[in-house]
């Protein structure tokens, strides 16, 4: 059955050649986020994956720079009976946040957090960080240790194996569904 799951949710993943610019090879989730079952089987997969793994979590941590965190993040966290902890940009969340810089492929970025004890978000605990970019993902984990976060996994739906990622991620636990070279 997982097979299966596995197999309608790479089904969905749509190449996208020459995007944002030539000679980069895109992966478009927006038909998985289109077809109900397929994105079922995704939030099924993460779930199965995080409950045999992490039988103690506070929350998931999702990226929203880009939406895609937030998109998976907030029903995964729902079917876990967790919180969810959203990194946005700089100047997207109200209150006092935390923040760090760091270099994207194509320019810079800022996410922000609340810190330990905001209201609303309590980024203290023992937590999954969600699908980001590589450079999102060791920024965001950065931010996390600095509120005192406890980072169990990074998790993602798809790695580019070509870019190296999980090992920017300084022995932060990595996990990916799918697989591309």
């Amino acid at each position: 059955m997982s097979d299966e799951r596995l197999r309608r949710v790479r089904d969905r993943v749509r190449p996208f050649p020459d995007f944002p610019e030539p000679g980069v090879l895109f992966r478009d989730i927006s038909p998985l986020l289109k077809d109900p079952v397929a994105f079922r089987a995704l939030i099924d997969l993460l779930e199965d994956h995080v409950r045999a793994l992490y039988p103690k979590i506070d929350f998931i941590v999702g990226e929203c720079l880009d939406s895609r965190g937030f998109l998976i993040g907030t029903p995964l966290a729902q079917r876990l009976g967790i919180g969810f902890v959203p990194v946005r940009k700089k100047g997207k969340l109200p209150g006092a946040t935390e923040s760090i810089s760091y270099s994207l492929e194509y320019g810079k970025a800022r996410p922000g957090a609340h810190p330990g004890g905001a209201r609303g978000a309590e980024p203290t605990g023992r937590g999954m960080f969600l699908l980001p970019s590589t450079g999102t993902m060791r920024a965001a984990c950065e931010l996390l240790k600095r509120l005192k976060a406890e980072i169990l996994e990074c998790l993602v739906i798809i790695e580019l194996k070509a870019l190296k990622g999980s090992e920017k991620l300084n022995s932060v636990p990595f996990y990916s569904l799918l697989q591309y070279d």
